[in-house]
């Protein structure tokens, strides 16, 4: 360190937001420039905070911001780490590293969560309050300090103290797994529809799936294998079961014509004709009896109890379930 360096950070201490700004340096490994930046990254627009101007802050522009960076950030990162991956390996183990999920978890193992100004009882329901945070956070750095702070922050702070890299680019996530559990659960079926093949300019096949849950078109996904093409259309309906509630209402009343349509089978049933003669007395032909439709055993009643899935179940909600799942499948 130099001796400007050092009368700097010695200034830096007792200036306004000193707190902050030693609470920042310990996530940051640096002080800040400008502390405006950075007081804009962790207020959260239920705070009800204002400028001088009287306009409300939040860091939602911020934001923006910092997910553009870390796509370049860990992008550049990743390619560099890999050097002899193909682009579908770098894209996956990029968006592993930058996902809401895994930057929420970053951010409350730095301490930032604690710093976010909020209202309570948005910080108790916005489940993605704090990734979205460390992305308005790296925002507030490229503006601060520039492009190079900000790989030096994921380089040097994220991958190399908090985040093994191999780990998580090696790491299958199962989510085809994960999205069976959840339609065996809701009892809804769900199938892997082929929808094209083809080659690649080197002739490898390329597949194509898509998921189909009770008729209703989930995610799609290609890869160089069946697995894999299956394994991306699995996780892009997760995201879509996450994220898209008309999604969920368009699987569960695809759900319910079906058993209404089971139960009005059963109900219309032919009639066997059985009178107060004996059956033994009356025997059928052959091809008579060939031709007669098998009888569908009913189910028992609780097939057909949805109350398991609705919001207004004591049971875990759909988007209980749905979360459960997802969150699962980011875990390390």
């Amino acid at each position: 360190m130099t001796f400007r360096d050092f009368i700097e950070r010695l200034r830096l201490l007792y200036v306004d937001d000193k707190e902050l700004r030693r609470s920042l340096f310990s996530i940051m490994g640096f002080y800040p420039r400008d502390i405006r930046y950075y007081k804009q990254a962790l207020t959260h627009k239920s705070s009800g905070q204002r400028n001088d101007k009287g306009r409300l802050l939040n860091n939602e522009r911020l934001e923006f911001l910092g997910d553009a960076m870390l796509d370049a950030v860990v992008g550049h990162i990743v390619f560099e780490h890999f050097d002899r991956q193909r682009e579908g390996f770098l894209t996956n183990t990029r968006s592993k590293l930058v996902s809401r999920e895994s930057l929420g978890k970053l951010a409350d193992e730095m301490g930032l969560t604690d710093l976010i100004k909020s209202s309570g009882q948005q910080r108790s329901h916005n489940s993605y309050m704090a990734g979205n945070a460390f992305e308005a956070l790296v925002g507030a750095i490229y503006l601060d300090q520039g492009y190079n702070a900000v790989m030096c922050f994921m380089r040097k702070r994220i991958l190399a103290q908090m985040v093994n890299i191999d780990k998580v680019a090696y790491k299958e996530v199962n989510f085809k797994s994960k999205l069976l559990e959840w339609t065996q659960k809701n009892r809804v079926h769900m199938d892997f529809n082929s929808i094209g093949q083809s080659r690649d300019d080197k002739g490898s096949p390329i597949f194509r799936f898509q998921v189909m849950i009770e008729g209703v078109a989930g995610g799609k996904g290609e890869g160089f294998s069946k697995k894999e093409a299956q394994q991306l259309a699995s996780k892009e309906t997760l995201s879509r079961l996450r994220r898209e509630p008309q999604f969920i209402d368009a699987i569960f009343a695809a759900k319910s014509e079906r058993t209404k349509m089971e139960e009005v089978l059963v109900a219309v049933a032919p009639d066997l004709n059985v009178d107060s003669e004996p059956v033994a007395a009356k025997p059928v032909a052959k091809q008579k009896k060939a031709e007669m439709p098998a009888m569908k055993t009913v189910e028992e009643p609780d097939e057909f109890d949805l109350s398991d899935i609705t919001a207004h179940s004591g049971e875990p909600s759909r988007e209980d379930i749905i979360a459960a799942a997802e969150n699962a499948a980011f875990e390390e």
